[in-house]
């Protein structure tokens, strides 16, 4: 365990101007996504569309890491050279998802617990014989009546905390998620109540297992009203109430927040991390990892269509830019409609 090094990979994934881009969907999800833009999902398929975001050009600059999936990890690029090495290439840190998804909690027919611990020591340790350098972890959480339970919060940061501690026993950053889902009708006071109870759960059981909390990363949910609740709230309230909500809970010994995107749109989250980069310097550094809101646009300029490379390239370039103002607080709608060069 070389916690220097460790702790030194989480403040690379943070330097400002820069955040991670998630592309660890599943197998399932990745069909999913590629079925919306009229793309049937073989391995081949999700090589080469993997391959565009990896070798777009300048992906270093505002990206500082990659989460990857297990088949992508063990992929090649069309000219044999390894897609974590592609990656490395531009100056960008291969990242892993390890854990094995959600299942229903036994007893608790509305909530889910992640799995995935099992045998999970030797493939962190196969994983950074391949180039990972950090690794990632989510669980989920649901709002609706009576739920979550605190039998729920507690599997869940039980979960976490023995995944993060192995994941610094064999070399690897850990990024922490305990997604709080936007599902439902539910308003902001109860998704800051959630949060706020899913995130102290968490670093409770994070010091019993002894995880060296500099040498990790938080990625959480911004605290947003359910999706399907009927009064828009702004960005600069979304921003102060996920702020409020960390600071009762997140250690500042923790380099960064990374946060997810799920449910919002791309611009959505990138106004929304900018808001967050705008209020008074915080103990952590504010960064994104995001998934969708990075992929989508690419995903619909590619179409399936390797003729489509340089259209996709341009595409992720200016969310990636986007992003990285949002990073300083600097990002404004107008943005939207300019484009690089």
């Amino acid at each position: 365990m070389n916690i220097d090094s460790m702790t030194a990979t989480a403040e690379q994934l943070v330097a400002p101007g820069k955040g991670i881009l998630a592309a660890d969907e599943s197998t399932p999800t990745m069909a999913k996504r590629l079925a919306a833009v009229g793309v049937t999902s073989t391995e081949s398929v999700r090589r080469g569309y993997r391959e565009i975001l990896f070798s777009t050009p300048g992906l270093g600059e505002h990206i500082s890491g990659v989460i990857l999936f297990d088949e992508t990890m063990r992929q090649q690029a069309s000219d044999g050279t390894p897609l974590p090495e592609l990656l490395r290439q531009q100056g960008v840190i291969p990242g892993i998802k390890v854990d094995g998804g959600t299942k229903l909690l036994a007893g608790f027919p509305d909530e889910v617990v992640t799995e995935g611990l099992d045998g999970l020591r030797s493939r962190l340790e196969e994983y950074a014989s391949l180039g990972a350098r950090f690794a990632k972890w989510r669980a989920v959480i649901r709002i609706k009546d009576g739920v979550p339970s605190a039998t729920c919060l507690e599997a869940n940061a039980h979960a976490l905390a023995r995944y993060a501690a192995l994941a610094q026993e064999a070399g690897l950053t850990p990024i922490v998620e305990p997604e709080v889902l936007m599902d439902g009708a539910h308003d902001l006071d109860e998704c800051a109540s959630v949060t706020l109870a899913a995130l102290r759960a968490v670093y409770d059981q994070l010091a019993r297992h002894r995880v060296v909390l500099e040498a990790t990363l938080l990625k959480p949910n911004m605290v947003l009203p359910g999706q399907d609740h009927p009064s828009p709230v702004s960005d600069d309230e979304i921003a102060q109430r996920t702020v409020a909500v960390a600071r009762q809970a997140v250690p500042a010994a923790v380099p960064g927040l990374v946060f997810l995107s799920g449910g919002q749109s791309d611009e959505q989250a990138t106004s929304r991390l900018s808001a967050l980069n705008r209020l008074a310097p915080q103990p952590w550094e504010l960064s994104f990892s995001f998934g969708r809101a990075l992929q989508a646009p690419v995903l619909r300029a590619w179409a399936g269509d390797d003729a489509n490379a340089a259209a996709a390239h341009a595409a992720l370039q200016h969310r990636a830019r986007l992003n990285g103002a949002a990073r300083r607080g600097a990002y404004r709608p107008e943005m939207e409609d300019e484009r690089d060069g």
